[in-house]
């Protein structure tokens, strides 16, 4: 397409043109054309050297110290740091609860939660709740029941169904508490609504309610 004579635009023009707005809305400077065919000049690179911290809490009954990146996620921290790989990355949004570890006895979606924020607590992955040779009663009732298959989303399920319980029998109430005054039951309503958000793509839910209320009963 061919320029009108009074609008002719140059290269060097077009390019003042651009920085200029680049510059008037905030945007990173990029690299521009030098004079005359020179080497293009870009613009210094931005420190982005993250800020780290010192980082102590105990994992399993084991103190753990480490420096991590302020913006490390707890789940990352637990698998990339420390190396405890049973708790599972799923979605990394806090919507499947693969990642599903305790905190001081409560719930938590690792993936939603930075490191730096549990200092001087007290965590429990599903390494810490039984071994080959001694498994926690609920990793049992997983087994006996057949709670699983492909075994990805277990470890989480393990740990929410253990606080469940928990929950339970402190008085915590669900959105399916019916009377908060009334001693609270372990109902199959109440594993069902505490646990919905822990999902297991392999469909395995109702071998899972039972695994959990098989323990229920031992334990009342």
């Amino acid at each position: 397409m061919s320029q009108h004579p009074r609008f002719k635009i140059t290269r060097r023009a077009l390019m003042i043109v651009g920085a200029a707005s680049a510059a008037s809305l905030g945007l990173p400077r990029l690299a521009t054309a030098g004079r005359d065919g020179e080497s293009p000049t870009s613009a210094p690179a931005a420190d982005d050297k993250a800020a780290t911290a010192e980082v102590a809490f105990t994992v399993n009954g084991v103190p753990r110290r480490f420096t991590a990146d302020t913006r490390l996620t707890l789940l990352d921290a637990l698998r990339e740091q420390l190396r405890l790989t049973g708790t599972k990355k799923g979605c990394d949004h806090g919507q499947c609860g693969a990642c599903t570890v305790m905190v001081n006895g409560r719930r938590v979606n690792a993936c939603l939660s930075l490191a730096v924020m549990h200092e001087g607590d007290e965590i429990t992955t599903v390494e810490g709740l039984g071994t080959p040779d001694n498994l926690d009663p609920m990793q049992a009732a997983f087994i006996e029941h057949d709670g699983y298959q492909c075994g990805y989303c277990t470890p989480g399920q393990i740990c929410s169904a253990k606080a469940t319980l928990q929950e339970i029998q402190d008085g915590v109430p669900s959105h399916v508490t019916a009377d908060l005054n009334a001693p609270m039951k372990v109902t199959a309503e109440e594993i069902r609504e505490r646990m919905s958000g822990n999902i297991c793509r392999c469909g395995a839910y109702a071998n899972i309610l039972d695994a959990v209320r098989d323990v229920a009963g031992e334990q009342s």
